[in-house]
Formats: structure tokens, sequence, C-alpha cells
């Protein structure tokens, strides 16, 4: 059995939460795209953790793996299985995997982002984590693997190869690059090899897994329209965040998808810029974000919120294929008369239920009462 969560919406629905409770239905859990620009949070023994890279379902006993699709700051993964492991939270190469193709973050790629945002006359709201920067060297065949760095020969021939147009591109937007290069050369070479008994090849232990007959859940980070196609461009992310990129980014054919699972929450939250048509400013968004304690997990930027959309729920369905939806933070909605959601737009002096192929940003919700 394979099945796929994605979030339907912006972000943050509680597909943590849900990869939780399911957990212990599952042999394996694989995260399938995204960076550390993601996080969610877990409680144990009264202890709450936000975590960024190790996917979710720690708590239960299933084999983690991180998928290719995966662009990872090796540091930051360290950080979090050190953490874990203060605190009882064991993560042995025995109970995550991370492929070897996965990219890794470099730190070039960190300053590029915050060089890249600092120069947009109109912000995207990144998180400056590298994140964009790491995919656009995956698809311009520059990147830096796993497998690189957990060997110190291989690893220095590959940034000897690769820094010298990072320089000229830092130049290019007025910052010197940084001179002390070995010492970071050093510490990823270091991280290396503490990440290099986690090794392995994550496509191959699905597709046997699922030849076994085990169970397997795939978790996508972030949300339906972040999506670098067919979300809201040019406020997206930097990854395909559909139930089909699940495919591409593990490596297993379409026909062994068994469910796809989408976590809708009950109003609609974003965060950083972009078109949010129900958005809601003044008392109601504030009640909503407070009560839904709607703050990044990565960032800790304030959530912006809004009435449940139900044109692009109807998109996402489509998007995704969902067999099943688990609704979220109904609680949240206790106490608030009336509640609202946005049953169409309208564009243009026309009715759409469905997103019209132009920007969502020029349309006008139509809200009506539940």
């Amino acid at each position: 059995m394979f099945t796929i969560i994605t979030g339907s919406q912006f972000g943050d629905e509680g597909k943590g939460k849900v990869v939780d409770l399911l957990a212990d239905k599952y042999d394996l859990i694989v995260r399938f795209q995204g960076g550390d620009n993601a996080g969610h949070t877990i409680i144990h023994a009264g202890e709450k953790f936000k975590l960024h890279i190790v996917p979710s379902g720690i708590l239960a006993q299933p084999r983690l793996l991180i998928g290719p699709g995966v662009v990872m700051n090796p540091e930051i993964l360290i950080r979090e299985i050190e953490m874990l492991s203060e605190n009882n939270i064991v993560i042995t190469p025995e109970r995550l995997g991370i492929d070897a193709k996965t990219s890794i973050i470099m730190p070039y790629h960190i300053q590029l982002d915050e060089l890249g945002e600092a120069t947009r006359s109109e912000k995207i709201g990144t998180t400056k984590r590298g994140i964009a920067y790491a995919y656009m060297d995956k698809i311009a065949r520059d990147e830096v693997q796993l497998s690189d760095i957990t060997d110190e020969k291989r690893f220095k021939k590959r940034v000897s190869e690769v820094l010298p147009q990072k320089k000229n591109l830092m130049r290019s937007l007025g910052k010197a690059p940084e001179t002390d290069e070995k010492k970071w050369v050093n510490k990823y070479v270091g991280v290396g090899r503490k990440l290099k008994p986690y090794l392995t090849d994550v496509s191959h232990e699905v597709n046997d897994a699922l030849s076994d007959g085990k169970k397997v859940l795939a978790e996508g980070a972030q949300g339906t329209y972040l999506d670098i196609i067919h979300g809201t461009q040019k406020y997206v992310t930097s990854s395909s965040t559909i139930a089909g990129s699940a495919c591409t980014n593990i490596g297993i054919g379409p026909k062994r998808v068994t469910s796809v699972i989408g976590i809708v929450k009950a109003y609609i939250t974003r965060v950083g810029e972009g078109p949010l048509p129900t958005e809601l400013h003044g008392e109601t968004g504030d009640r909503l974000r407070d009560r839904g304690g709607e703050y990044g997990t990565t960032t800790g930027r304030p959530r912006r919120c809004g009435w449940f959309d139900f044109p692009l729920l109807r998109k996402s369905v489509n998007l995704n294929g969902y067999t099943e939806i688990v609704l979220t933070k109904l609680d949240v909605l206790t106490g608030l008369k009336p509640i609202k959601v946005c049953h169409a737009y309208k564009y243009k002096n026309k009715k759409f239920e469905y997103p019209p192929h132009e920007s969502i940003d020029t349309c006008h919700p139509c809200i009506g009462r539940t």
C-alpha cells in the first residue's frame, strides 16, 4: 500500500500531526520534496520539538526516509538528530535513511538567497534558507549531493568546479564572496562523515517494500498552491508540492499509488507574500491567528488568515487526485458567529466556482454564511 499526503491550500494545514497519527499503520514514511523552509512540531513527554528535516512520525516505529527530491542543509539535520537524542529520541541509521542523491544546501546558496531577495523590487517572502538556489543548481546540473560530502576528495573537487561561478554571481549582486571557504568546506566534510551511515537508495527501498506487501506513506512539505508549476506564481516554493511529484521525487511508478490524502484546514492561511482572496483583516483574522496558533514553525512569522475557500479546494482535488480528505482545526472556529466560506469567485463580472486561469489576485471572493 502506497499513500501520499499533501496539503490542499498554502501549507500549514496540519500534515505533520496527521502523519504522526497515522504513523503506526505504516512501515516506511518518506519525505519527498522541500527543505528546511518547512517545519512541523511534535510533543514528546511534555516537551515540544520543532523539526524541519527529520520526517514526521518520529515518535512511532516506522523507518523514516528522506528522498532525492529533497534539498537538505546537513548542519540542520545533524542538530535535529542531536537535539532529539538528548531527549531520548535516538535516530540511528536503522531508523533514518537519506538518499545518496539528496541535494545539499551549501553556504553560498543561503548567501545568494539573501542577496536575491534584497535586490527584488517586489519581495517574494522567501525564508532565505537557500532552498531556491539549491533547486536551481539541481536543474542546472551543478548540485552537490549527499554522496559528495561523504567523500572528502570528491567533495573538494566538486566545490572547486562550482565555487568560481558562485563567487562571480555574488559579485554581480554587489556582495564580496566569503574568503574563508576552507573553514566551511572542512565543516561539511565532518558533517558528511557523520551522515555517511545513513546513506541509502530510497527508490530501491520503497519499491522493495511495496513488492513485499509493506505499507509506505509519502509526506510532502508546504501546500498545493505553493507548487512551482501550479501554484500562485511567483509566490511559490521551488519544488513540486502536489501528489504526482511524490512518484518522481521518490522514484516509483504511478500505478503503485493506492490512496492520496488531502489535508484541509477549516479556514485558510498563508505565510509571506502572494494572493489570498479571502484574507481577513482586523478582529476576525486576529482571532483565527491567535486561537489557531498561526505562526510559522520555521520563521515565527504570523500567518495571514482568511475564510475557507471552496474554489481553491476544488482545484486541489483535481491537481492531487484526492481519495480522502482530512479536515483540521475545526475547533478554532468554535464560538465564531457567523462562520463564512468562499463558494465562488467573481472575475470580470462573471462567476466562477473554479479558479479562472488568470491569477486569483484579481478575483473577488463570493462569501456566504454557513
